[in-house]
């Protein structure tokens, strides 16, 4: 049988078909959709984790346990999860133990490009890379063979397109969710210094016969064509190749680390000029080159972003881009859009306010990154998950708390949860004067409005128990904690002067549900209504820029019910009160 499915749903459709009995996650696009995916499989046990190390641990404890485990993230995340990461690539594995790793060619939705095929170089652990759906499901199924097989985790990296692309996929046979016997191993499993020096060379073998069995079992395709051009490639990168370079032989890989080196130097003999085509980092080029192999790749193209056919046509080939279906005049005019924050979105009123008290933002990954461009302009750093909070300490510790009176760290809720409560400890513990905004909107919101630990409500949307927020930054230590409505933005300015003017760690959080799920949605019949006869045109509301609610040809604001919530924030802006909320008087 056939489906039509996303690369992140053929991941899923693969874990299933293999036997998988956990799968513990954190959201992070690209990769969010595998477990969602998954958990429409009952047989399942699907999760989100407070973050990607815990999920990874989770998963972990699953494959000693017997059964086979799988944990899902973006590329960042890997970065959170790297410390389990190493040591069990020295622990192995008892049920197969799969990593999908979801990388961001061109930033889609990141915060950097890193490449983490260096992962598995460093981490000693082979690596898949699939090119469409159909091999997202074959090599999640062969990942699961060779870790059981080589008793070892096994990468398996995406990438956006392939993440976000449909294709058909032939599922799979489904097979059984065995659990294998568990057997205590001291040796194996407790990395004491003199055990893990044992197990770094078991590693190192392993490493050695993964190389030597790869051309067997690695997936790859040889498809010898031209002698004058030969291209080695993997992923997405191998479907550019084939429509740019239909002429050219191509060593597609599938397990790109470790690589099958006698297979690549007999490929290089049978061309005259060899290029390696791999977006991002020149991992493959680097290590044809150590093993001696001549080749060509990063002298010719680019390092950063994405490719595409035409990008390898005219760089490889010379020959010109092709025309755009539209002409030229067309797409110049075509209108920027530029990011704004949805209609009603909780987040906007605040950053009103820390604009207009001219303060720094340390600021977090989430939507509301989007605090740092118009209309706010009211955010000065975004870095990763959870280093607002240990910044703003930075900040006052490094000013000699000169700019603990104007410095405040913003956190949505499910990031705080993910990595912001350390930050919290240890400002309470190293006695800082900081002011930290929880921005809670009840839902992990940038990744598509997924649960977390603090909503009461598992992946599979069954009742679970929910994080007290206010009681949790308590016992963490912090002397002030309030509650306000992010959409009273007079009021947010008035509780934020007080508490960066409080000595010690504050915390404000700042609650009001996400516009677009059931709890924060409005309805038509309570959008803002305008009096004309109030109204000055003055555009105080129009600043704003909210996009329900924009300006008419006569200048008049012009409201649209059907995207309004009734946050009532537009009403609170108007000076001449010619602004209502449904149901009131006009």
């Amino acid at each position: 049988m056939k489906e039509i499915l996303l690369g992140n749903e053929a991941v899923a459709a693969g874990a299933y078909a293999a036997g998988v009995k956990v799968i513990s996650s954190y959201p992070g696009t690209p990769s969010t959709e595998i477990t969602e995916a998954a958990a429409r499989y009952e047989r399942i046990w699907c999760e989100w984790a407070p973050n990607e190390k815990v999920a990874l641990e989770v998963a972990i404890g699953a494959s000693l346990a017997g059964a086979r485990a799988m944990t899902c993230m973006k590329h960042v995340g890997l970065n959170v999860a790297a410390d389990p990461l190493f040591t069990s690539s020295y622990t192995g594995v008892n049920g197969g133990l799969v990593i999908i790793v979801a990388d961001d060619p061109g930033m889609h939705s990141s915060q950097n490009e890193q490449d983490s095929r260096h992962y598995a170089r460093a981490a000693k652990l082979p690596l898949f890379e699939p090119a469409d759906s159909q091999e997202c499901q074959d090599m999640v199924l062969a990942a699961f063979a060779l870790s059981e097989r080589f008793d070892t985790p096994v990468l398996v990296r995406l990438t956006t397109r392939v993440s976000h692309t449909r294709a058909p996929v032939a599922l799979a046979e489904i097979q059984e969710q065995a659990v294998k016997p568990y057997q205590k191993d001291v040796r194996k499993h407790v990395m004491m210094p003199a055990m893990a020096i044992a197990r770094h060379a078991a590693v190192e073998q392993r490493l050695v016969q993964l190389g030597l069995d790869s051309a067997s079992g690695g997936l790859h395709e040889i498809d010898l064509r031209s002698g004058k051009l030969g291209i080695v490639t993997s992923g997405i990168a191998s479907q550019y190749v084939r429509e740019a370079l239909p002429d050219a032989s191509v060593f597609k890989l599938g397990l790109v680390w470790p690589l099958p080196v006698d297979a690549l130097r007999d490929f290089a003999a049978r061309v005259d000029r060899l290029v390696v085509v791999e977006e991002l980092d020149p991992v493959i080029e680097t290590e044809m080159k150590a093993a001696g192999i001549a080749c060509e790749g990063k002298a010719l193209l680019t390092p950063l972003g994405e490719y595409s056919a035409s990008l390898l046509r005219r760089d490889l080939s010379g020959q010109p881009d092709p025309e755009s279906a539209l002409p030229r005049e067309q797409l110049e005019a075509a209108p920027a859009r530029p990011p704004v924050m949805c209609a009603g979105c909780p987040h906007k009123g605040l950053f009103m306010a820390l604009s207009r008290l001219k303060l720094i933002v340390t600021g977090d990954i989430g939507c509301y990154t989007l605090g740092a461009i118009n209309p706010t302009n009211a955010m000065d750093t975004c870095v990763c998950m959870g280093a607002s909070v240990g910044m703003a300490h930075g900040m006052d510790k490094a000013t000699d708390g000169e700019f603990s009176r104007r410095t405040v760290a913003v956190i949505g809720d499910s990031t705080f949860l993910h990595s912001g409560m350390t930050g919290l400890l240890n400002s309470v513990y190293n006695r800082s004067d900081s002011t930290i905004l929880i921005l809670d909107n009840s839902i992990t919101g940038m990744t598509g409005h997924q649960q977390n630990p603090a909503t009461g409500r598992d992946i599979r949307l069954h009742e679970a128990p929910a994080v007290d927020l206010e009681a949790l930054c308590r016992v963490l230590g912090a002397a002030s904690v309030r509650v306000v409505d992010p959409a009273d933005t007079w009021q947010v300015e008035q509780v934020v002067s007080e508490e960066v003017a409080r000595s010690g760690v504050s915390v404000i959080i700042a609650r009001r549900p996400c516009a677009l799920i059931p709890t924060g949605k409005g309805r038509p019949e309570n959008a803002v209504r305008l009096d004309r006869d109030r109204c000055r045109r003055c555009k105080a509301c129009i600043r704003i820029m909210c996009p329900a609610l924009t300006a008419g040809p006569d200048g008049y604001p012009v409201i649209d019910p059907n995207s309004c919530n009734g946050c009532g924030l537009c009403v609170r802006v108007c000076r001449f009160d010619a602004l209502k909320r449904g149901g009131e008087q006009a």
